[in-house]
């Protein structure tokens, strides 16, 4: 069974990651693509940024109101770049249904934006894309 590899590079859009996550579980259930359809998202953080929350969190921790509340996530998501690596393993015989979510996954509302890349089998990319989507956490 050969493998597809999807990248998709969100920036610092962590609220476009959740969405496209959110797509991918829906589609998983609806069309039963369990082991067939794998995602895991992976953030990097820029390293000057990172210091910067920990001075926030007091000052934010003493404002009250629910505005607030929803502006305090935001600033943790800006600092680390999503990428979301989707593999699809279909079989042999379902290349056809392979052939199509190639294509109906970059063409969707969250993902068209994201700087689709698709890798397969026998491509430069391909060992590197796979061995980073194993190493993920997931």
């Amino acid at each position: 069974m050969a493998h597809i590899y999807m990248q998709f590079d969100f920036g610092k859009d962590e609220e476009k990651a959740q969405v496209a996550r959110h797509k991918l579980e829906t589609w998983k259930q609806a069309f039963r693509l369990d082991k067939k359809l794998l995602y895991k998202l992976a953030r990097t953080e820029d390293g000057a940024a990172a210091a910067e929350p920990a001075a926030d969190k007091p000052e934010k921790s003493k404002v009250k109101g629910k505005a607030k509340a929803k502006e305090e996530p935001a600033p943790a998501a800006a600092m680390e770049n999503v990428k979301l690596l989707i593999r699809l393993a279909f079989s042999n015989h379902e290349k056809l249904s392979e052939q199509r979510w190639v294509e109906r996954i970059p063409g969707e509302e969250p993902f068209h934006a994201a700087k689709p890349e698709v890798v397969k089998a026998g491509e430069a990319k391909f060992a590197e894309v796979e061995k980073k989507f194993d190493e993920l956490v997931g």
